[in-house]
């Protein structure tokens, strides 16, 4: 029996990623000049106000006010009219030194290596993937995600629909048939932001409608690989602006938060998500680091031919290196003949998930988090970036890897573990 299944994305001009986004400039800024850095940022964002709050300690100093500047334009909220401004909007910075108990726990005196990093938190992260896209993401969120991105490109280039503004949020419904195979969509559902027109509501909402459909769709379905291209049918339904005006938008038309969209920067509600949000977090902070190295091991195990869609979870306790547990489910797709809980034995033998050796592992002590704080933290290719290392003056540029943790590097490892 058909079912239907639905993941949402928004994009980086949601006042929510905004938050993120300046959370992790922050958070990169710190790693930059020190990597060494403990951070824990959050910051809101409202009608021409932005506050950074939050726990550091660094050696570094940053010009918090210029990196908060740098950010907000660089998304687009460049002009009055958005009432929420690069140039004009009030900052207020409330950072303060880390709380040496939580800081005790994460450097453990006395111990040298990779067991000097405890846990910075306590909690259970999972990582997740699946056989349905090229890039072991659920379908229906890899699709939101794909439509947002091809809106900003339209949004920047400012021909072919240039009335867009920062702020919108992308829907998409999967249909689901035999042995839980995605076949069509169902349902897109797409909100944008958008200058004011000239002429009445209902023939601006015509114009929207029309140019999403005709401009936007068709972008999105050249640039899908093939099996995506075919899900596109002439029965999609599709929610457009749907309440009909959208031209306030982004913080002045709602507060937003750094972590507030957990589910956006996972798996679009598919597998599970932790207790944690990510950005703003040094790699310390277990509930994003750990999560980062158990999507690498899901997503390894299924290219492996372990599985066809995998489950891993870990738990840790502040201040404690070793995890407490690790859980593997292959929802009733394993292709092996070890059951879920010889998987998970396996992989506890295969990888090291101290907080130490994660970070070593996927080079997390690199400021390489600001990509991440928008259109998902998982799914993402492995690249490089070459960053500008130490104190203004100083010229220490490097290459540096970025999303470490989807790279298909242990795939041989595995299928030797288990003989395929």
């Amino acid at each position: 029996m058909s079912y239907l299944f639905s993941s949402e994305s928004v994009s980086e001009g949601h006042p929510d990623k905004v938050a993120d986004q300046i959370s992790d400039a922050i958070l990169d800024e710190f790693l930059r000049q020190d990597p060494d850095s403990h951070v824990a940022c959050e910051t809101l964002v409202t009608t021409g106000l932005v506050v950074v709050s939050g726990e550091v300690e660094s050696k570094a100093f940053v010009n918090l006010h210029d990196i908060v500047r740098t950010t907000i334009d660089k998304i687009g909220y460049n002009k009055s009219e958005y009432q929420f401004d690069a140039q004009c909007c009030g900052i207020i910075n409330a950072l303060h030194e880390q709380s040496p108990d939580i800081l005790r726990g994460v450097k453990r005196e006395g111990r040298d290596g990779l067991d000097k990093v405890g846990a910075g938190d306590q909690g259970m992260m999972f990582g997740y993937a699946t056989r349905e896209t090229e890039s072991f993401m659920p379908v229906g969120l890899e699709l939101a995600n794909r439509l947002l991105l091809e809106l900003a490109v339209l949004r920047r280039d400012a021909n072919d629909i240039p009335y867009l503004r920062p702020d919108s949020k992308s829907q998409v419904t999967i249909e689901y048939g035999k042995n839980h195979t995605p076949s069509r969509i169902n349902s897109i559902v797409l909100s944008t932001q958008h200058d004011p027109f000239d002429q009445d509501d209902a023939l601006m909402l015509e114009k929207i409608r029309s140019d999403i459909k005709e401009i936007l769709i068709p972008r999105v379905i050249d640039q899908c690989p093939e099996n995506l291209r075919a899900m596109f049918d002439s029965e999609i339904q599709y929610q457009i602006n749907p309440t009909g005006k959208f031209v306030i938008g982004g913080p002045h038309g709602d507060t937003g938060l750094t972590g507030r969209k957990i589910i956006v920067d996972t798996y679009g509600g598919r597998g599970a998500h932790g207790g944690g949000a990510f950005s703003g977090k040094d790699a310390t902070k277990v509930d994003r680091s750990a999560a980062y190295a158990v999507r690498h091991i899901a997503k390894n195990l299924v290219a492996a031919g372990v599985a066809d869609q995998v489950l891993v979870q870990v738990a840790y306790a502040i201040g404690v290196v070793e995890p407490m547990s690790v859980f593997v489910d292959t929802y009733g797709s394993s292709k092996v003949k070890e059951t879920d809980s010889e998987i998970a034995r396996k992989v506890m033998e295969l990888f090291d998930l101290r907080p130490a050796a994660i970070i070593r592992d996927y080079q997390l002590f690199n400021p390489i988090f600001s990509e991440t704080a928008s259109y998902g933290h998982m799914g993402r290719e492995p690249g490089v970036k070459m960053v500008d290392f130490g104190i203004d003056g100083e010229k220490d540029e490097r290459s540096v890897e970025t999303f470490t943790w989807e790279k298909l590097d242990r795939v041989e490892d595995i299928r030797t573990a288990f003989q395929l």
